[in-house]
């Protein structure tokens, strides 16, 4: 977990709850249609993904908006693969974060699920109509304070913001919801060369915490397998998985891209991948909104909201009595050396990976 983490979660618990709680509530909201709305969207790659079919939704009720969206540097470059978003600005940068003012928005959605400054930032706008989850003292920030469930698919839970709007979530959301930069698919055409067209799996051994690493090893065992089916493995991550990347390839050949891609150029990876194995993390959602399938592994974190759905995807979750333990993003220190993971076995991910390789799409 980031050092950063914490602080930004002291400021939180300290200035924005009283900001929060002194704040005076919101005017009577507009009802008029919106001209120009801003989406407030801290936090990680896989809420970026599925609050796109959210975004694509809100765009086609009001085609002639122009949407803003406000995050943070380490989420900022998923956006260049949603549509439907004018502008992107970072409130880790205070030029861009003023900017966020300019023109003043008549219509902000906070997305953010329970942290209280983003809708301190909401109020501060001066918009004429402001939705945001109603997770604490910052429900009375909001004209329409929504409420939020941890047993509901993210997705969902950010389709319920638009409901004042009267936009409701589809019956099923269809894949893929993200498009790759053309210069990032050219990219990758030169990086994956050395396969030789042969059909590949992608796989992820990173995580942001040590309590959602399955380990090298695990993943090597699993690549090693299903290299005698015919098909490659490709590790992708970040510099930190470069180690875990080499184990893999020794044990089953292919391409350790682990520190050599950006994130559009991960995307347009998987994009070319027959499957995805990876944890509970960004890329698994990135994964989801190209739609192909994955086998995901589980143990921290609450499959009811992250865990992908469909026919396509295998989830694996020994469901122990101590799991999942992560609330609001954040997972406590494991006293068990988070054996919700461990005690799932290369052979049931092999296994769920044929499963889905050997089915017809």
């Amino acid at each position: 977990m980031r050092p950063s983490f914490f602080i930004l979660k002291f400021i939180d618990r300290t200035l924005g709850q009283a900001l929060a709680t002194t704040l005076p509530r919101p005017a009577s909201p507009s009802m008029r249609p919106p001209t120009n709305i801003l989406l407030i969207r801290p936090g990680g790659i896989g809420d970026v993904v599925l609050l796109a079919p959210a975004i694509a939704a809100l765009k086609t009720k009001f085609p002639a908006t122009t949407i803003t969206v406000l995050v943070e540097k380490r989420n900022a470059g998923v956006f260049a693969m949603v549509r439907g978003i004018e502008r992107v600005l970072r409130y880790d940068m205070p030029a861009e974060f003023l900017a966020a003012f300019r023109p003043r928005p008549d219509l902000v959605i906070d997305t953010e699920q329970y942290h209280r400054l983003s809708a301190v930032v909401a109020r501060l706008t001066g918009a004429t109509t402001l939705i945001g989850f109603a997770t604490n003292e910052r429900a009375r920030l909001f004209h329409h304070a929504i409420p939020y469930s941890h047993d509901d698919y993210e997705a969902e839970s950010f389709f319920r913001l638009l409901s004042p709007l009267s936009i409701h979530a589809p019956a099923s959301l269809e894949p893929p919801f993200l498009s790759i930069p053309h210069k990032a698919q050219t990219l990758v055409v030169e990086l994956l060369a050395p396969l030789a067209e042969k059909p590949f799996i992608t796989l992820f051994p990173g995580a942001s915490i040590a309590e959602r690493r399955w380990g090298g090893e695990r993943f090597a065992e699993v690549a090693a397998q299903l290299h005698h089916y015919g098909f490659a493995s490709v590790v992708v991550g970040g510099t930190e998985d470069r180690a875990a990347g080499a184990t893999i390839v020794a044990a089953a050949g292919g391409l350790n891209l682990a520190g050599q891609t950006s994130l559009a150029e991960t995307a347009a990876i998987l994009a070319q991948s027959a499957l995805l194995i990876s944890g509970d993390s960004g890329v698994l959602h990135l994964g989801v909104g190209l739609g192909i399938p994955t086998v995901s592994l589980f143990g921290p974190g609450i499959a009811a909201k992250w865990a992908p759905r469909g026919p396509r995807h295998r989830v694996l979750n020994q469901h122990l009595p101590c799991s999942p333990c992560t609330r609001f993003g954040y997972t406590a220190r494991c006293p068990c050396q988070a054996s919700c993971l461990k005690q799932i076995t290369p052979a049931a991910v092999t296994a769920a990976a044929l499963s889905l390789l050997t089915t017809p799409r």
